[in-house]
């Protein structure tokens, strides 16, 4: 029992909901869950803070649910991050082995201190990085290059850099709640901790999240997370074209697309309506299902196209092999998945947790979880969501769907960039 007092606690923030997680490493190394957790979320926009008292008020609540749950007190909470403006940026270094020709743990760790020494942006700070290739004498190297033999160590990285004060401001909401903020996790990282198998990963995959205030993408190739993005719109935008459609309140609009709603106005049946019920003496109104999912769909393509354009700009589209995840509370809608089939020719299912605890808490397969579910993983692993395998193979270049976007790295040279741009490894 002395084990679960050294618990580890995460929170997955979103526009709509916050949940938590508090789970610990057994003895045989596997992940228990001591507790879950799940509130609406306040004082939050697409990832980010505008309101600390309200975003607080949220925190202190879901924390309290989770303390009920466990024995020992909460000091310390790692955060999932999904706000923008996010920035790619691409580095390689090189140095010479110091160990009489063989790659030392020193080397690598030489090549991470270069990265995280680098000036970046005013107000920016890099969030992670993240190795995409090593090259021992010029030849691929594993993704632990600790013992190849050769005189010089080079390493690529991508890094991913967001405004220092959206952190900060997290820290002041978790300052008024009187616990440290520790490690913070892209959301969409964290996602595909739990929602992608390491084959999926190694065969090319993209973990797609719709939430509710944003779009979360992380793309996987050769074990190597290589692209990743948050488009600024979700589930929110939804309701909003269903309300004003139809004329009827914020209210009633997401009722509509959560009970009725369905992503293919094709499939929908016309002869089926729902009636709105009628208020300060205005009729009672009635929306045909059709009507209601050509509305949604609608949105949906243009959320489904940002998407694609941002997986385009992954470099590899011909390559993903295993296809497109999708997760978040927008996942639900009835021939999503036949949809975004339909819009990317790709491959795509709907996620589940592809991690295995101890024990299963009953809301364990509920979508709203499955990032705090990850997050939780990276918590006890305490790494970065890195790859496991090495990997360097030719990049086949494919004709673009959408008007051609700029690549090119200079070596040793640090460039970034915004969301709508790329730089690409090479």
């Amino acid at each position: 029992m002395a084990s679960k007092s050294n618990f580890s606690v995460v929170i997955d923030v979103g526009t709509a909901k916050m949940a938590a997680f508090a789970g610990f490493k057994n003895e045989h190394g596997k992940m228990e869950i001591l507790a879950s957790a799940k509130v609406p979320a306040k004082g939050i926009k697409r990832g980010v803070v505008l309101n600390i008292e309200e975003a607080a008020s949220s925190v202190e609540q879901l924390l309290e649910k989770i303390q009920h749950q466990v024995d020992g007190k909460i000091t310390r909470v790692d955060l999932s991050y999904a706000g923008q403006p996010l920035k790619i940026a691409s580095y390689k270094a090189s140095r010479y082995t110091s160990g009489e020709g063989v790659v030392t743990q020193a080397d690598v760790d030489g090549l991470f201190g270069e990265v995280q020494t680098l000036e970046h942006d005013e107000d920016f700070k890099i969030l992670h990085i993240i190795p995409q290739t090593f090259l021992v004498d010029g030849e691929p190297a594993d993704m632990s290059p600790v013992g190849a033999i050769g005189q010089k160590i080079e390493a690529a990285f991508k890094l991913l850099v967001v405004p220092e004060i959206y952190i900060a401001n997290f820290r002041r909401v978790f300052d008024r709640v009187g616990v440290e903020l520790g490690e913070v996790i892209l959301a969409p990282l964290a996602a595909a901790e739990a929602a992608l198998t390491d084959d999926e990963k190694e065969l090319g995959a993209i973990l797609l999240d719709i939430g509710a205030g944003t779009t979360k993408l992380a793309v996987y190739h050769e074990g190597v997370m290589i692209h990743t993005a948050v488009i600024p719109f979700g589930g929110e935008v939804v309701t909003k074209d269903i309300k004003e459609g139809c004329s009827i309140l914020p209210k009633w609009a997401e009722q509509l697309k959560v009970q009725y709603g369905q992503a293919l106005g094709d499939f929908a049946d016309e002869r089926k309506v729902v009636t709105i019920p009628g208020h300060n003496g205005w009729e009672p109104k009635e929306i045909s299902f059709k009507s209601l999912a050509f509305i949604i769909q609608a949105r949906l393509e243009e959320i489904i196209d940002s998407v694609y354009y941002q997986i385009e700009k992954s470099g590899i589209t011909d390559q993903l092999g295993s296809g497109i995840v999708i997760s978040g509370g927008t996942s639900e809608l009835n021939n999503l998945v036949s949809l975004v089939k339909f819009r990317t020719g790709m491959d795509a299912r709907i996620a589940f947790p592809v991690i295995t605890p101890v024990n299963k808490p009953k809301n364990f397969g509920d979508s709203g979880y499955l990032t705090a579910l990850g997050l939780l993983k990276l918590a006890l692993e305490k790494t970065d969501p890195a790859p496991k395998k090495k990997v360097k193979k030719e990049k086949k270049k494919k004709e673009s769907r959408f008007s051609p976007w700029l690549k090119g790295v200079v070596q040793g040279v640090l460039d970034y960039v915004d969301d709508d741009e790329d730089v690409a490894l090479k």
